[in-house]
């Protein structure tokens, strides 16, 4: 990375006030584009967590429609009751749901809750199906982000919890307020 000075008249060490400081990219002597942070998430599934223990994590890209990225781009999607099937050696995403913009064309027939290919590499499926498979997890997407221009849906292995469990993480999580809570009026 370079870094360059540019000045709207000529530079005067210490009498120069109008300084700009400009980030290029040293291949191509480009402007860099500024970084948006924390508005890359879509949809989140907050309910998987709760529902079952997520043993990994894996990252899938998305085969998407027109309509369904301009939908993205909106912000309209619910990720809450989807899975994870496989169907002829393919992973695809069922439940999602990407509801069409009312701008969108009239010619094209809009499915919102149509089932979306996933693509993963081949090991990534085969391990997966073996998982599934073998081992009885299941596969949740956990959430739907951007990355650069890419549409990606975070997927969790994950193992169905029991009604204890659950009861479990509700003790623990009332146990961390009350106690920041407590920590909050000691320190008074």
């Amino acid at each position: 990375m370079v870094r360059k000075y540019m000045n709207l008249r000529r530079y005067r060490p210490g009498k120069d006030f109008f300084r700009c400081r400009i980030q290029y990219n040293a291949y191509t002597m480009t402007k860099k584009k500024a970084y948006k942070p924390g508005s890359a998430t879509i949809a989140q599934n907050k309910r998987a967590r709760f529902e079952y223990f997520i043993e990994e994590e894996i990252e899938a890209g998305l085969a998407l429609q027109g309509w369904e990225v301009k939908s993205l781009r909106a912000g309209k999607a619910n990720i809450s009751d989807s899975y994870v099937m496989f169907r002829d050696g393919e992973a695809y995403l069922f439940g999602a749901t990407i509801s069409p913009l009312n701008v969108a064309s009239t010619h094209v027939v809009c499915d919102p809750t149509r089932s979306r290919k996933l693509l993963l590499k081949k090991r990534e499926l085969d391990s997966l199906i073996g998982l599934v498979n073998r081992d009885g997890y299941t596969l949740v997407a956990l959430s739907m982000y951007w990355k650069n221009a890419w549409s990606k849906v975070k997927i969790g292995v994950a193992k169905g919890k029991k009604e204890h469990d659950k009861r479990d993480d509700i003790k623990d999580r009332e146990w961390q307020t009350a106690k920041a809570r407590i920590m909050k009026h000691a320190n008074r």
